[in-house]
């Protein structure tokens, strides 16, 4: 049975319960303000509003920064419950939307972004000019039940049940240095030759050595004296002879500046999964945005 709601009981403006989630998600007026593309001034204003109209004092200030109070810890999971309804609301009213016309936002690693993504987008403007998109070139995972993005490029399946995964296909990638570098090192022939080599690490975690370890080879950590979590940056440094580094094989295959380090080295096997939000699969925009993806990406 629905429980009718007594609304005269709602006195505050749910506009600005918004200004205060995410003022305190974000830790600051400023930072609050840039999430919401609102000026500072307006922000503040609508949360100093929701403190009269609740009677309640949220944030005090320390230092430059701003802290919860009491009440404003009280409040703050109850915000975020609002917060999470709204969110569900716009996903499903997004869901249902049959209009072509709008913009779609794809999240994919900055390599991905940079080096498959623009010939498919070159083909949707083509076919569906009424599309505009929204490239989020990235190697943090998008949050795609906050709506951070519509559809995901990512290299793992997704274990959330309220998101949809199409496996496109596995991808070998492989070790790439310049020519000139391997030259440095004696032209390695064999796995253990490539314990004299510098390698160009893509994570702190020293997962990447492990996984080559695990392959064969016999690193260290002294082998590993460069380290960048963004694959374009870390490209550009093997590129510059700087050491060896780990490339989908489709893409460093295709660069006439670099060559295998060891050509009969056995790839390194991970998926391409394409994801969106279950909610948003009945969307004809999204439908057709994730179709041409998963058909592109699968050549």
């Amino acid at each position: 049975m629905h429980i009718r709601m007594e609304w005269r009981n709602i006195t505050f403006d749910w506009n600005r319960a918004r200004a205060f989630l995410v003022t305190a998600e974000e830790g600051s007026y400023s930072a609050a303000a840039r999430a919401l593309n609102m000026a500072q001034p307006t922000l503040g204003r609508q949360v100093d509003a929701l403190e009269r109209e609740l009677g309640v004092v949220l944030f005090q200030r320390i230092g430059r920064g701003l802290a919860l109070t009491d009440a404003g810890l009280d409040l703050l999971e109850h915000a975020r419950h609002m917060g999470d309804h709204a969110n569900a609301l716009a996903l499903a009213a997004a869901g249902q939307s049959q209009t072509i016309a709008g913009t779609v936002r794809i999240s994919a690693s900055d390599v991905y972004a940079a080096h498959l993504l623009p010939a498919i987008i070159a083909k949707l403007r083509k076919t569906h000019p009424a599309i505009n998109l929204e490239i989020i070139a990235s190697t943090n995972t998008s949050d795609l039940r906050r709506r951070e993005a519509d559809i995901a490029l990512r290299n793992f399946r997704p274990s959330e049940p309220d998101l949809i995964a199409k496996k496109i296909r596995d991808v070998p990638a492989r070790l790439y240095a310049t020519p000139k570098y391997l030259a440095t090192i004696g032209d390695p022939k064999t796995p253990a030759d490539l314990s004299r080599a510098d390698f160009i690490s893509i994570d702190a975690s020293g997962m990447f050595m492990r996984v080559l370890n695990d392959q064969g080879l016999s690193l260290t950590n002294h082998n590993f004296p460069l380290l960048c979590e963004n694959y374009l940056v870390m490209w550009e440094m093997v590129k510059q002879g700087l050491g060896i580094g780990v490339l989908d094989g489709n893409i460093g295959d295709s660069d006439p500046t670099v060559t295998r380090a060891l050509p009969d080295f056995p790839p390194l096997m991970f998926p391409i999964w394409l994801v969106a939000h279950r909610e948003l699969a009945s969307s004809k925009r999204i439908r057709v945005v994730f179709d041409l993806l998963a058909d592109e990406l699968a050549l």
